[in-house]
């Protein structure tokens, strides 16, 4: 953390599994929040944004369940200026089991476009509340944060006399988001020094920056806020969230990294950890990462010019400004095949940062054999993938896929028969034709579980090269106006999208009860979008 003798650190507040979790089509159920949450931690992220306990069971639940799992990070829970809303988030996270403790963060909008339009209020209610807001909080804990959500659209002397009562009554955090990606960089340095003008007891406080990519500037504003002064950054794994995304975690800590010399400022994350951490997350949200994203796509690393080959060949830096292995993308050294036993999976998977043994080990190692039947080698991603996709399984509750075929030819349609396990055991059966092989599955599955879907996203990828590489697959449906993602991994990828199509349908009805509900409580709060 910053302290008076460390005053160039610089904290990294991850939002990943709150504003992240947000963009459209994402949906985590609790084991893969909590999954996240774990990675996080190894990658020594300073405060973990778990959720927004508010706005469902679901949400409330898997905060919770981070808070007494996850050691390490702070825990923080999002919260309106509403008595209701910081209740729920004390209560989400104030088991927190590391050493880190809990945090509730409380914001209310200062812009007057918000204040008129959205929270048709005036400006002195606005005062009452953060203030109600924060001395609330203030008694349940002493980390207590507080965003003047749309600040950088806002009048200036206005949201610093909120600011002003924030501090007055205990925040000892002070964000400040540029919630719509609206402002330049020049006028956000502007605006803080203002702000410190204004608020000299802001140099008391923590300030933190959360800044959106509307404009493709949300890590230039966030680089923008820590030269002006602020010390904690507001970002999220491969730039995920509302709209267009935050600013990305691995581009504002690996910025800070290779610049070290330059700027002074540093971080305490584990760079070795962040392309497993991109891999994660985009496996488990179905977000892909962009070939040519900064930091952690597959390109950022890659020279196909004859020139630039050629420098690289004779010396690194000559075209490279970062090491590859500094954010983890060394070859790694595991590799097992079909002959190799439980106990080196288990020490593989370990080395992975998956601890699994028993009942969990029998069931990862029969997976395991069936991949490395198909498969000469099983590399560390082969096993992430596979692991990730185990937990997945592990945590459905919903239906499962118990087997497929498929007739194709050139000369007539694909017919696909399949055989889907229900929530409560039994078997259910569908056919089905369809354009392709795939297309044939998904109605065939529809048609065996009589649920009514309209699919709205599904992608393929290859976990690693080659001809025998493990196919990854991303599905985005709707049913009953409840959207679902699901991903599924095999050599096959008519089976991985099976499995994928499966998951998606067992997260949108699963079960009926919590998900009418969640999905309630998120329109409700739906307009209410957070910093």
């Amino acid at each position: 953390m910053t302290t008076p003798d460390d005053p160039d650190r610089v904290l990294i507040f991850d939002t990943t599994l709150r504003d992240g979790e947000q963009s459209p089509g994402i949906s985590l159920n609790t084991q893969e929040k909590l999954e996240i949450a774990q990675q996080l931690a190894r990658l020594g992220v300073d405060v973990i944004e778990a959720g927004f306990p508010i706005t469902s069971p679901g949400d409330f639940e898997a905060v919770q369940a981070i808070a007494r799992a996850v050691e390490g990070p702070v825990i923080a829970g999002l919260a309106r200026t509403h008595q209701g809303d910081i209740d729920a988030a004390w209560n989400a996270v104030k088991d927190a089991a590391g050493a880190g403790g809990a945090r509730i963060h409380t914001f209310i909008s200062t812009s007057d476009i918000h204040i008129r339009h959205q929270l048709q209020t005036t400006r002195e209610d606005v005062k009452g509340q953060a203030r109600a807001a924060v001395a609330h909080a203030k008694q349940y804990l002493d980390d207590i944060e507080f965003s003047p959500m749309d600040a950088t659209r806002a009048d200036v002397e206005f949201t610093a006399e909120v600011l002003q009562i924030a501090i007055d009554e205990g925040a000892t955090t002070i964000n400040i988001p540029d919630t719509v990606g609206y402002t330049m960089p020049h006028e956000f340095t502007a605006y803080l020094g203002r702000l410190y003008e204004l608020v000299p007891d802001l140099r008391k406080v923590t300030l933190s920056v959360h800044c959106h990519d509307d404009l493709g500037l949300a890590v230039a504003n966030s680089f923008a806020g820590l030269l002006a002064g602020a010390r904690q950054v507001e970002c999220a794994i491969n730039g995920i969230g509302e709209r267009a995304g935050n600013a990305s975690l691995e581009e504002v800590v690996m910025l800070l990294a290779t610049r070290q010399a330059d700027i002074g400022l540093h971080t305490g994350v584990v760079t070795k950890e962040i392309a497993r951490t991109s891999r994660l997350v985009s496996r488990l949200t179905g977000y892909a990462v962009q070939p040519n994203k900064a930091i952690v796509g597959r390109n950022a690393f890659a020279h196909e010019s004859g020139i630039h080959q050629d420098g690289v060949l004779k010396e690194r830096t000559t075209y490279e400004i970062m090491d590859a292995t500094s954010v983890g993308l060394e070859a790694n050294s595991i590799v097992l095949g079909k002959h190799s036993g439980r106990h080196a999976l288990a020490q593989a998977l370990a080395g992975l940062g998956y601890e699994v043994s028993g009942q969990a080990l029998n069931v990862a190692f029969k997976r395991f054999k069936e991949i490395a039947d198909r498969k000469k080698q099983v590399t560390a991603m082969d096993l992430e993938a596979l692991a990730t996709d185990e937990l997945r399984e592990a945590a459905s509750a919903g239906y499962a896929l118990e087997w497929f075929e498929v007739e194709d030819s050139s000369r007539r349609p694909p017919h696909a028969r399949v055989s889907v396990r229900g929530p409560d055991g039994d078997e259910l059966t569908g056919s089905f034709t369809g354009d392709g092989p795939i297309d044939a599955i998904f109605h065939a599955i529809s048609a065996a579980t009589g649920i009514e879907v309209r699919l709205r996203e599904f992608r393929i990828d290859a976990v690693t090269g080659g001809q025998d590489a493990l196919g990854e697959t991303s599905v985005v449906l709707e049913a009953d106006g409840a959207v679902g993602s699901g991903q599924g991994v095999s050599t096959d990828i008519l089976e991985a999208a099976a499995r994928a199509y499966v998951r998606a349908l067992s997260n949108a009805v699963r079960p009926r009860g919590v998900a009418a509900e969640d999905s309630t409580a998120r329109a409700a709060s739906a307009s209410l979008s957070a910093p």
